[in-house]
Order: structure tokens, then sequence, then C-alpha cells
């Protein structure tokens, strides 16, 4: 077996911001293993390792040199290599010559020559000294910066390169740093610079010297650690996947502590104490075991434990400083109530040309009562004014001191100002619900108001939108509309809700007085398409691509689609499916040729064509309310007594009869029988095998 060692590389930056390293030592995984194939290097597991000042590649097991390679290349035809003789032409020995092989290494087969050539493997070592800065250079970032007179772009300035494969240093030079076997250390605790001798003792050498490079291994120190901070303070550490993946990038040598704040502001509600603390000051809130929340917090430092008291101090002061703006915010937002707050809506622009806040909220209130309506029974007179309600006062915060300097808080203080005003619960809930999900993995709304509320700002949002025709593309959301419309979807199905949406959106366009009739078509087909694609994702987890593709073509009734495609799985695994379809399929085909469905009963002259109209009416009408019910596996069973008339028609009815109006009727009767079908699925979408 061939020798191999271990690769290092290390870039050495400013630092980068804790967003985007994920996404960077990802990035670098895939261009390391694409850059090592396409060389023909072969390699154990690469592992990317990153903190702030970091970004670090570990690759087991380099084999010391390229893989040989021996490839086959075409010359010229046996009638221009070889004369008569058997001797090579000029041609044959010039294409040899260009080969770099002998002319009497030439091989003749299925009337060519070919030259056998064969390379042999590089050292290793002199590829990396192209390959590393290559991949260096390909790296790419949101955002960019340049410095000096340099034309390099990367996230920080580089300030140092370790480039080492095994003891050996690999020689290189990106943006006037020349790559070594020196690294630096942590900016405070430890002396600065260190050497690395080998590849083999990077990870060691780093939390020598206070850089903890594994950020595996960081995250559980910080876990760790919080949690054992926070039980000796008699809590327990709310510790959120976000919170911790930022911290995690932020420090290099992780130590957690604890701090106070004055229990006073344990008044505010807890939401307007853990946002400031959270997503302002990144700290973690603590909780007692019955989910109260506590005057503590804790905070990670980027550093030891040395001066802990004045840590704490400075974190104490920045929070309280938080705290007091919240408790102002609050107090004087106390001054109004929803309603109060809800007339300075008039003030603010819900989007260019589509008037204030306060117009939206009044649309709000239409679509609400418009979905209450075509739910119908699903929902009771209380759970519909409760949806009025939140929707006349869902957007009122928007406006309040405490939204206006912690907008994360959109909904949430919606809520708790709306239980204040003495609002009922449900209408409380539903002013936060219905932002819901608020980011991916987020829950859906749970009470009924909620939901109703959800959709509605949701649609109008998605309409209003589409409206100015600004529909995404590409990666360009800037509203957010896909994560909307995944929400609209899931909400749905998750409700057991059948509505139509074309009639919803035809509402919303109305509301939002979109008179240009062509305007709204394309606008409904817009909608429908978006609504498509994400309908089509959801299925895609789960179901097979042509059942998704034969229910996905009307998509009005986005939860009776998933109730079809259900169906037609469960369907396509009895055993008469194949034959059942291929006779649906054959009715598919020749309806296309029909103009009308409207049948002349005393046009049907021959026994299997009276048996099929038979058939098809008593079916029809069982059938049809089967799938009104939206019962798709009773329907399909009802459907499949038609597939033995469809089968003896086709078998004895000449369809294109000489006679016209009988051919017109027979046609007729089979589009009938075809929209039927079309009810449930496009069945020549499904790929059978009999």
């Amino acid at each position: 077996m061939a020798e191999t060692k271990n690769l290092l590389l290390e870039i050495g930056t400013e630092e980068i911001p804790a967003h985007v390293m994920p996404l960077i030592l990802i990035q670098l995984k895939d261009l390391a293993e694409k850059s090592f194939q396409e060389s023909r290097i072969e390699v154990g597991e690469v592992q990317t390792l990153g903190t702030p000042r970091r970004i670090s590649m570990l690759v087991k097991n380099v084999s010391e040199s390229q893989a040989d390679v021996e490839e086959e290349k075409r010359g010229p035809s046996a009638k221009i290599a070889f004369y008569a003789d058997g001797k090579l032409t000029k041609a044959a020995i010039g294409f040899a010559r260009g080969q770099k092989i002998n002319p009497e290494d030439l091989i003749t087969r299925d009337g060519y020559v070919y030259a056998v050539v064969k390379e042999g493997g590089k050292k290793t070592s002199e590829i990396l000294k192209t390959l590393l800065p290559e991949i260096i250079c390909k790296l790419n970032f949101p955002n960019n910066m340049r410095w000096g007179n340099l034309d390099f772009k990367f996230i920080r300035p580089l300030r140092w390169i370790v480039a080492l494969l095994g003891d050996e240093v690999i020689p290189f030079e990106v943006a006037n740093v020349q790559s070594g076997k020196i690294s630096r250390g942590h900016r405070v605790l430890s002396q600065g610079e260190f050497v690395i001798d080998s590849a083999d003792d990077y990870v060691d050498a780093c939390e020598k010297n206070f850089v903890i490079v594994d950020q595996n291994q960081r995250r559980a120190m910080i876990t760790a650690q919080i949690e054992a901070v926070a039980k000796e303070r008699g809590g327990k550490a709310e510790i959120s996947e976000e919170l911790l993946e930022e911290v995690l990038y932020l420090v290099e040598y992780p130590t957690a502590l604890a701090g106070d704040f004055e229990i006073k502001y344990l008044n505010l509600p807890p939401d307007a104490v853990i946002t400031p603390m959270r997503d302002h000051q990144r700290y973690f809130p603590v909780k007692t075991a019955d989910g109260k929340l506590m005057p503590i917090f804790i905070t990670v430092r980027n550093g030891g434990k040395d001066y802990l008291d004045i840590v704490q101090h400075g974190n104490e002061r920045v929070l309280k400083a938080r705290l007091e703006d919240a408790q102002f915010f609050f107090n004087e937002d106390r001054k109004k109530n929803l309603d109060q707050h809800r007339e300075k809506l008039k003030t603010v622009v819900f989007q260019e040309s589509l008037g204030s806040m306060y117009e939206k909220t009044q649309r709000l209130v239409k679509l609400s009562e418009k979905i209450s309506e075509m739910l119908g029974e699903k929902v009771s007179a209380v759970e519909r004014q409760n949806a009025i309600r939140a929707a006349e006062i869902s957007k009122a915060d928007l406006v309040t001191g405490m939204v206006t300097e912690f907008t994360e808080l959109q909904g949430v203080m919606g809520r708790e100002y709306a239980k204040l005003d003495g609002e009922i619960s449900e209408v409380a809930t539903a002013i936060d619900e219905h932002y819901m999900p608020r980011f991916a993995g987020d829950s859906q709304p749970k009470t009924t108001a909620g939901r109703i509320l959800s959709l509605a700002d949701k649609v109008d949002n998605i309409v209003a939108t589409f409206s100015r025709g600004l529909v995404p593309t590409g990666s360009q959301d800037p509203f957010a509309l896909r994560r909307q419309a995944l929400g609209i979807v899931n909400m749905l199905v998750e409700s057991n809700w059948s509505i139509s949406m074309t009639e919803l959106v035809e509402t919303s366009l109305d509301l939002l007085k979109v008179t240009d009739k062509v305007g709204r078509e394309k606008i409904q087909n817009d909608f429908a398409e978006f609504m498509k694609l994400r309908l089509k994702n959801i299925l895609s987890d789960s179901t097979r691509y042509d059942v998704i593709d034969a229910v996905i073509y009307d998509v009005d009734d986005i939860y009776a689609v998933t109730l079809k495609a259900t169906a037609l799985e469960q369907f396509l695994a009895t055993t008469e499916a194949v034959k059942n379809i291929q006779s649906f399929v054959r009715v598919s085909n020749i309806a296309k040729k029909a103009e009308t469905d409207e049948v002349a009963e005393n046009l049907i002259r021959l026994e299997a064509e009276q048996v099929l109209y038979k058939a098809f009416e008593a079916v029809q009408v069982v059938a049809g309310e089967l799938i009104d019910k939206k019962d798709f596996i009773g329907a399909l069973d009802a459907l499949k007594k038609l597939s033995a008339p469809i089968d003896s028609f086709f078998d004895s009815v000449m369809v294109m009869d000489e006679d016209l109006q009988i051919r017109k009727n027979r046609l007729a009767l089979l589009k009938s029988v075809d929209e039927l079908f079309a009810r449930i699925a496009d069945f020549g979408k499904l790929v059978v095998n009999g």
C-alpha cells in the first residue's frame, strides 16, 4: 500500500461574521473533495474546521502521488495509416510522435489506429502548490472585501496561511501572504504566533494556544458549560440552536458565566425580556423547572476565567440599559389600547401603490370573513368572530414603541397587549400565530382563528406583491413569499381544510381593486404555479413523482390534491391497477378528438356502447358524490367498474364511424367518461408496466 500523509490547510483572517461560517465550511469541503478527485489524488476523510479567525481543512491519508493514468487516443483510419505493404505512413508516424510514443506501439482496431498514452502521476506535494491556492480563490462569500491595492477579494483580509503535507510545507502565495507552518493563537490568552510542526499536531497545537479549533468540540464545551452554570444558579438554560450556532463562531476559547438583572423587569412580558437578551446581546435566558423566567442570564466569553467578575458586571450594565428601554417603551405603549394604536397604521405604508397598513387590516377582516364562510360548518360562529376581531387589531402593534425598537417582537407584543386589553385568549393568540411560520422549521398556528388570519395575511401578501409584478425568481425573494406559500400549503393540509384558492384569490384581487381582466388572469396563473411548486416540493418527500404529476394539474383545492395522491398510491398497489389504468388512458387518448361532451342517447346504437353509457351514468353519480366528499379511495373503487365496459367498447365499436353524427356522439361519450376520470387524476401521467 502506498504511503500516505495528512494534509492541513489553515486560512487565517480577521474575524469572520458568525452566520456565514457554517456555509463556508461546507463549501470548502465540497471544493476540496472535487479538486482532489479531478486531480487524481486519493484521499481519506476531508474535515473542515472553523473559528472566528480561521478557516481550516484537515485531510486524512493523502497519497504521495497522483494515480497513473492510461488513455487510448484515436488516430487516422487504417487506410491512411498503412501503405499497401503494411508499413506505416507519415500520417501514422506523425500521430505517434505527437502522442510521444513509438510508432511501433500503435494498435489497430475498428479500422483506426490508436495510441495508448500512459501518464505517470506527479508528486502530490507539487500539485498542491497550485491546487491549494486555487481552492482558496474559488471560495465564494455573500460579501467580499479588498484591501491595500490588491484585486484579490475575500470575506475578510488574509493574515496567515498554514499548508502542511505531513511535516512538509507546501509553498505558495495568496494576496501577498506566504504559506508556512506559523499560525496564531488566541488574541489575548496566547503568546501570539506558534509553530505547527505537522498536520497531525494541528488540533492539539491550537488548544495549547487557547484555540479550540474543532467546532464540534467547541459546541459540546459551550453547551456543557452553560448547563453547568445554570444548574449552579438553580435553573435551566434555554439553549436555542440558532443562538448556540452564532455563539459557536464568535469564540475560540469559550467560558460561560452568569449575570443578574433586577427582578422588577420580570413584570414585563417574558418575550420583552428574552428578545433584548437573546437576539440583541446573545445571552441565554434561564428558567425555573416550571418554565418561569429567572432574573439571570448566561453569556459565553471568548477567553478564560480571569476577571470574570468584571466581565459579568459589564454585561449586566449593557443588559440593564436594554431592559430599561424595554420598560420605557412598554409603559408608553400601555397608555393606549390596540384599537387606538391601530389608527396610527393609516400613516404606515404597506407596499408601494398598495395603500396603508390600516387598509391592509381592513382587507384581512374581509378575507377572514370569506375564509370562514368557505369553511362552513368547520368554523363556529365564535371562532369566526375571533378571527375577525384578531384581524382588526392584528397589525396594531407595528406602531408601538416596543416593536419599533425590537422588530422581532411583532405579533408577540400584539398578543401580550391584547391580553392586557382584555381580549379573549384566542384573539390574542391569533395575533401572534398569524405570522407563523416565521422561519424554516417553525410551527403552524394551532387555533382556528390563528389559522384563518394567517391564511388571510399570507394570501393578501402574495397577491398584493404579484399585483406589482414582483414574482420571486431564482434566489430573489425579498418578501419571503416562498416561505409564506409553504405555510399556506402546510396549514391547509394539517387543518384538513378544503378551500378554493382561485375563489380566495379573486376576493383578494377585488379588495386590492385590481380591475384589469388580463392582469387578474395573470396573477391567478402566477399564484397557481407558485403554489404548485411549493406543493410539489412537499409531496416529493413521500410520494412517487408520476403520482405527483398525475394529481397536481389543478391546485385549486390544495388539501384535496394531497388526498388524491394518497388514494392514487393505494390504488396503484392493487392487482388490477395496471389493467384499469390502461383502460382509462385509452379513453383519454381518443377523447382529445371530441368537440363536446353532450351525449345523444338516441344515437347510441350498438350494445357495447349502450353498456358503457349505462355503466357510466351509474358510476358518475356514485363517484361524483364520493369525490365531492373527498373520498377519493372510494371514488377510484367506483371508477374501476368502468374498466370492463371500456375494453368491450373498444373491442366492438368503431369510434370513428363514417356517420359524422354517430362519430361525434361516441367521442362525446368518451369525453364525458374522461372528464369524470380527470376529477381525480391525469392517468396518462402514471408510469405502469403491463
